[in-house]
């Protein structure tokens, strides 16, 4: 529920009859002064053995948890590999890292008979709580196996404001674009390419702010506010399930990060600021009028759509490193429009400039 209503998304507009608005400001007799305004558009082992010691173990539904102190890396990473734990090789070094910190290690094992007597095919997400002085994700242990770079989504719930990271840098997406209509029937494929082409211009090195919003409101809603039970659930603990106004001091923060050891040497630290500042990846579909009507603004509404059409597939190539004669093509614009200056010689020569 929270990363439908964080999601990026689309808003659409349909332009009005130009016709029709010509006729109410020429019966208003403001035409000359308020013409250009009006046709403005919406924008867009043993454990002791090893120094290992288990300070704590549950059993949760289908998972087997323990929670681990240890000494020395080297002996946490036998005690595991011993105990049937799948440990790729190179951990010792961020285990280490960690043990210098103090920190605890939550370790889970699936018990596959459990999951099938409860009937779940999926596993259900794990949740915990901990207090700590630092505000991190321990993020480097994951890349040690990864098969290439790491997907992470971080929803952040505050009194304050936006979340942000302390040790690496924020970047937000280009938001407020106008895009081809086309893109509707295929926005997860086209916010794939955008997140992807905007990482590999940032070459992998940044955390992207996807959404920052106060969840008292919003300029739509992507989904329906959540809950107090929900937000609850989800950590919130100062929320009053009696009020009226359930999200009146709750600020959510979603960060993607796509990373992997080059990049991202570092965990994750965060920092709770007093920004709240809102912000949403907004993608803006401009629907053109299709009337038949012959008035003057009629005809100036048609010359002004194959300039604002060009501007929409370049928008979209910037955003997303399409060809753009391939958006022209999709968009039914790969073709001189009446009005249109030849076709350049040069276009045939290197398609998608």
């Amino acid at each position: 529920h929270l990363d439908a209503f964080t999601s990026p998304r689309l808003v659409e507009y349909f332009d009005p009859d130009p016709c029709a608005l010509q006729e109410r400001l020429d019966a208003a007799g403001s035409l000359d002064s308020m013409s250009k305004r009006a046709m403005r558009l919406p924008a867009s082992a043993p454990a002791a053995g090893l120094g290992v010691r288990i300070e704590a173990k549950y059993s949760v539904g289908e998972y087997e948890i323990l929670i681990l102190s240890a000494k020395e890396s080297g002996g946490l990473e036998t005690w595991l590999r011993t105990n049937g734990y799948g440990v790729p090789a190179g951990a010792a070094e961020v285990l280490r890292s960690y043990l210098r910190q103090g920190l605890y290690f939550f370790v889970a094992k699936v018990n596959l008979e459990r999951q099938r007597e409860l009937g779940f095919e999926r596993l259900r997400p794990l949740q915990m709580a901990y207090e700590s002085p630092r505000f991190m994700l321990p993020v480097r242990l994951g890349m040690v196996n990864a098969d290439g770079p790491q997907e992470l989504f971080v929803f952040a719930l505050t009194r304050s404001g936006r979340v942000e990271p302390s040790n690496y840098r924020t970047t937000r997406l280009p938001s407020e674009v106008n895009v081809p209509v086309y893109v509707k029937d295929e926005f997860p494929h086209f916010y794939r390419d955008l997140f992807g082409h905007h990482v590999e211009q940032e070459r992998m090195r940044t955390v992207v702010l996807e959404h920052a919003w106060d969840l008292a409101w919003c300029d739509p809603c992507a989904a329906d506010p959540l809950t107090a039970t929900e937000l609850r659930g989800l950590g919130a603990f100062w929320v009053d399930p009696a009020s009226a106004n359930v999200a009146n001091n709750v600020f959510v923060t979603r960060l993607h990060v796509r990373y992997d050891a080059a990049g991202f040497p570092d965990d994750l630290v965060l920092r709770e600021t007093g920004d709240r500042t809102t912000f949403q990846g907004r993608y803006v579909l401009r629907h053109a009028w299709q009337g038949s009507g012959r008035c003057p603004a009629a005809q100036a509404y048609r010359d002004s759509l194959p300039p604002r059409w060009e501007e929409e597939a370049q928008a979209l190539a910037s955003l997303t490193g399409w060809e753009l004669a391939d958006i022209r093509a999709r968009m039914g614009i790969d073709r001189p429009v009446a009005g249109d200056q030849p076709r350049p010689w040069w276009r045939d020569l290197w398609p998608g400039r």
